[in-house]
């Protein structure tokens, strides 16, 4: 039988992994690239942020966690989440996203250990202080996945045995939750509702339009939303939209009122009007900042 989490895991964030069939995501980046808010996702992957300087707060499944410098989180499998700063300052982050594949997930032993580590019944995510010895073990690995993954003499078998090791740790010390299958269906039907945002922003998007996508009514889908996503229906498209904006400013040279019209803005001055109110900067400002500010990849 095939699961429901199967039946929509063509809804969820896809990610570009460094390597081409290797399933593993190891970059720097800042909270300005997304506009200081990333849109909230899910994905199979297991998710590591180790934060470098700066702070940001950090969604997961209905809870947000504060993360200082030095810090980092642990986000588990097919969870929502996502990381912002409400006062828009930025901060310097590593992930690390290791797909179950890279764990030999194939593997009949592992798969059982996978789904009793990392399944719908263990905690959503686990906070990484570098004061807690463990803890710190976790952090101190993910700097060495990231310092090998840029590394002129890069070894894949060791970016495997570093993941696997770093997995492995985090299943000694996850925790089983109680109720949290029931939760899950509930969760399906947000991954419907963000899933028809995500392939229709760039047209207009009503609250029945968006309902109707997870089969409920609209006051069922505005509390899903809430408890779920942390933000009402209308605010997750007009951030899903603005982070479309983000990345198009930062990787085209197309116009802003090209930009405007693509992710569903009804005119470039509206489109201006909110991303304004939401990034602190006008598109054309945030697209020189953007420019100054990125940090170079060696991929």
């Amino acid at each position: 039988m095939i699961s429901p989490l199967e039946v929509f895991s063509d809804l969820s964030e896809r990610l570009h992994y460094n390597l081409p069939d290797f399933p593993l995501y190891v970059r720097k980046d800042k909270l300005l690239q997304y506009g200081y808010a990333a849109a909230c996702h899910w994905h199979p992957d297991l998710e590591f942020i180790l934060v470098l300087d700066g702070a940001m707060d950090f969604f997961v499944n209905g809870k947000t966690v504060h993360i200082e410098a030095h810090d980092g989180v642990f986000v588990n499998s097919k969870r929502l989440h996502y990381g912002f700063s409400t006062d828009k300052t930025n901060c310097s982050f590593i992930a690390v996203v290791i797909h179950p594949v890279l764990l030999f997930e194939n593997s009949q032993a592992v798969k059982v250990y996978l789904d009793q580590k990392f399944g719908s019944d263990s905690s959503d995510f686990i906070s990484l202080n570098p004061k807690i010895d463990w803890q710190q073990e976790a952090l101190l690995l993910l700097s060495k996945i990231y310092d090998e993954m840029h590394s002129d003499t890069r070894n894949p078998l060791r970016l495997v045995s570093q993941a696997v090791c770093l997995c492995a740790h985090m299943g000694d010390h996850i925790q089983r939750t109680s109720g949290y299958r029931v939760d899950s269906q509930l969760q399906t039907i947000v991954w419907k509702m963000t899933g028809f945002i995500h392939q229709h922003y760039d047209r207009k998007i009503t609250l029945d339009d968006i309902a109707a996508s997870g089969a409920v009514c609209r006051s069922k889908c505005c509390e899903l939303f809430n408890k779920y996503v942390g933000q009402t229906p209308n605010t997750y498209v007009m951030r899903y939209r603005i982070t479309k904006s983000c990345d198009m400013l930062r990787e085209t040279n197309r116009t802003v009122c090209d930009i405007a019209i693509t992710c569903g803005f009804q005119s470039a001055s509206y489109f201006s009007y909110v991303f304004r109110s939401e990034i602190g900067l006008t598109p054309q400002d945030y697209r020189k900042k953007i420019t100054v500010s990125s940090i170079p990849q060696n991929d």
